[in-house]
Protein backbone atom coordinates (compact mmCIF):
# COMPACT_ATOMS: atom_id res chain seq x y z
CA UNK A 1 0.00 0.00 0.00
CA UNK A 2 3.05 2.43 0.78
CA UNK A 3 4.37 1.57 -2.86
CA UNK A 4 0.94 2.35 -4.30
CA UNK A 5 0.55 6.15 -2.65
CA UNK A 6 4.45 6.34 -3.55
CA UNK A 7 3.56 5.55 -7.61
CA UNK A 8 0.37 8.22 -7.23
CA UNK A 9 2.71 10.66 -6.29
CA UNK A 10 4.88 10.25 -8.74
CA UNK A 11 2.41 10.24 -11.73
CA UNK A 12 1.13 13.54 -10.06
CA UNK A 13 3.50 15.87 -12.39
CA UNK A 14 2.74 13.70 -15.02
CA UNK A 15 -0.99 14.76 -14.82
CA UNK A 16 0.03 18.39 -14.16
CA UNK A 17 2.51 18.49 -17.64
CA UNK A 18 -0.81 17.33 -19.51
CA UNK A 19 -2.72 19.96 -17.49
CA UNK A 20 -0.13 22.76 -18.62
CA UNK A 21 -0.11 21.24 -22.01
CA UNK A 22 -3.47 21.49 -22.60
CA UNK A 23 -3.34 25.07 -21.20
CA UNK A 24 -0.94 26.15 -23.83
CA UNK A 25 -3.03 24.71 -26.41
CA UNK A 26 -5.92 26.40 -24.89
CA UNK A 27 -3.55 29.66 -25.02
CA UNK A 28 -2.40 29.18 -29.30
CA UNK A 29 -6.14 28.67 -30.35
CA UNK A 30 -7.22 32.21 -28.78
CA UNK A 31 -3.73 33.56 -29.91
CA UNK A 32 -5.09 32.58 -33.44
CA UNK A 33 -8.56 33.57 -32.63
CA UNK A 34 -7.49 36.99 -31.98
CA UNK A 35 -5.52 37.27 -34.72
CA UNK A 36 -8.03 36.27 -37.10
CA UNK A 37 -10.79 38.80 -35.48
CA UNK A 38 -7.39 41.64 -36.15
CA UNK A 39 -7.21 40.55 -39.34
CA UNK A 40 -10.93 40.96 -40.53
CA UNK A 41 -10.94 44.68 -39.00
CA UNK A 42 -7.93 45.18 -40.99
CA UNK A 43 -9.34 43.86 -43.88
CA UNK A 44 -12.60 45.95 -43.30
CA UNK A 45 -10.68 49.46 -42.97
CA UNK A 46 -9.01 48.60 -46.15
CA UNK A 47 -12.30 48.22 -47.74
CA UNK A 48 -13.32 51.56 -46.04
CA UNK A 49 -10.10 53.26 -46.93
CA UNK A 50 -10.81 52.05 -51.19
CA UNK A 51 -14.02 53.45 -50.80
CA UNK A 52 -13.23 56.84 -49.95
CA UNK A 53 -10.45 56.78 -52.09
CA UNK A 54 -12.88 56.45 -55.00
CA UNK A 55 -15.72 58.45 -53.65
CA UNK A 56 -12.04 61.12 -53.82
CA UNK A 57 -11.73 60.22 -57.24
CA UNK A 58 -15.25 60.59 -58.20
CA UNK A 59 -15.30 64.24 -56.83
CA UNK A 60 -12.34 64.93 -58.30
CA UNK A 61 -14.25 64.25 -61.92
CA UNK A 62 -16.56 65.78 -61.42
CA UNK A 63 -14.79 68.97 -60.06
CA UNK A 64 -12.87 68.96 -63.29
CA UNK A 65 -16.53 68.65 -65.15
CA UNK A 66 -17.63 71.87 -63.31
CA UNK A 67 -14.50 73.25 -64.16
CA UNK A 68 -15.10 72.74 -67.55
CA UNK A 69 -18.56 74.32 -67.26
CA UNK A 70 -17.49 77.00 -65.90
CA UNK A 71 -14.98 78.14 -68.41
CA UNK A 72 -17.88 77.46 -71.28
CA UNK A 73 -20.54 79.07 -69.01
CA UNK A 74 -18.09 82.50 -68.38
CA UNK A 75 -19.04 84.24 -71.45
CA UNK A 76 -22.92 83.77 -71.27
CA UNK A 77 -23.91 84.85 -67.82
CA UNK A 78 -22.08 86.40 -65.06
CA UNK A 79 -24.62 84.76 -62.26
CA UNK A 80 -24.49 81.10 -63.51
CA UNK A 81 -20.70 81.69 -63.12
CA UNK A 82 -21.36 82.44 -59.23
CA UNK A 83 -23.44 79.40 -59.21
CA UNK A 84 -20.85 77.33 -60.19
CA UNK A 85 -18.30 78.87 -58.10
CA UNK A 86 -20.90 77.98 -55.29
CA UNK A 87 -20.37 74.68 -56.27
CA UNK A 88 -17.12 74.34 -56.64
CA UNK A 89 -16.49 75.83 -53.41
CA UNK A 90 -18.81 73.37 -51.42
CA UNK A 91 -17.33 69.64 -53.70
CA UNK A 92 -13.87 71.37 -51.61
CA UNK A 93 -15.15 71.31 -48.82
CA UNK A 94 -16.19 67.69 -49.67
CA UNK A 95 -12.98 67.03 -51.04
CA UNK A 96 -11.41 68.30 -47.77
CA UNK A 97 -13.85 66.30 -45.29
CA UNK A 98 -13.02 63.03 -47.43
CA UNK A 99 -9.28 64.07 -46.73
CA UNK A 100 -9.78 64.19 -43.34
CA UNK A 101 -11.67 60.63 -43.46
CA UNK A 102 -9.30 59.06 -45.05
CA UNK A 103 -6.59 60.24 -42.65
CA UNK A 104 -8.45 58.90 -39.48
CA UNK A 105 -9.01 55.81 -40.95
CA UNK A 106 -5.12 55.51 -41.47
CA UNK A 107 -4.54 56.62 -37.87
CA UNK A 108 -7.36 53.68 -37.12
CA UNK A 109 -5.30 51.49 -39.05
CA UNK A 110 -2.12 51.96 -37.54
CA UNK A 111 -3.66 51.99 -33.67
CA UNK A 112 -5.15 48.46 -34.88
CA UNK A 113 -1.41 47.63 -35.68
CA UNK A 114 0.13 48.46 -33.14
CA UNK A 115 -2.51 46.90 -30.69
CA UNK A 116 -1.69 43.84 -32.83
CA UNK A 117 1.42 44.03 -31.95
CA UNK A 118 1.29 44.43 -28.21
CA UNK A 119 -1.20 41.56 -28.07
CA UNK A 120 1.36 39.37 -30.00
CA UNK A 121 4.17 40.74 -27.49
CA UNK A 122 1.61 39.73 -24.50
CA UNK A 123 0.96 36.53 -25.83
CA UNK A 124 4.53 35.21 -26.36
CA UNK A 125 5.21 36.20 -23.23
CA UNK A 126 2.86 33.75 -21.67
CA UNK A 127 4.12 31.37 -23.87
CA UNK A 128 7.45 32.20 -22.59
CA UNK A 129 6.76 31.38 -19.15
CA UNK A 130 4.46 28.34 -19.51
CA UNK A 131 7.38 26.96 -21.64
CA UNK A 132 9.91 27.43 -18.20
CA UNK A 133 7.23 26.18 -16.29
CA UNK A 134 6.79 23.04 -18.53
CA UNK A 135 11.04 22.78 -18.61
CA UNK A 136 10.69 22.91 -14.41
CA UNK A 137 7.91 20.61 -14.45
CA UNK A 138 10.32 17.90 -16.69
CA UNK A 139 12.82 18.64 -14.51
CA UNK A 140 11.10 17.44 -11.41
CA UNK A 141 9.47 14.13 -12.95
CA UNK A 142 13.34 13.24 -14.17
CA UNK A 143 14.13 14.07 -10.73
CA UNK A 144 11.25 12.06 -9.44
CA UNK A 145 11.96 8.99 -11.68
CA UNK A 146 15.86 9.33 -10.69
CA UNK A 147 14.75 8.65 -6.75
CA UNK A 148 12.68 5.88 -7.99
CA UNK A 149 15.34 3.94 -9.13
CA UNK A 150 17.42 4.79 -6.12
CA UNK A 151 14.09 3.28 -4.61
CA UNK A 152 14.20 0.03 -6.70
CA UNK A 153 17.89 -0.41 -6.34
CA UNK A 154 17.67 -0.65 -2.72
Amino acid sequence: MFIHWRLLLLLLPLVLLLLLLLLLLLLLLLLLLLLLLLLLLLLLLLLLLLLLLLLLLLLLYYLLLLLLLLLLLLLLLLLLLLLLLLLLLLLLLLLLLLLLLLLLLLLLLLLLLLLLLLLLQLLLLILLILLILLILLILLILLQLLLLLLLLLQ
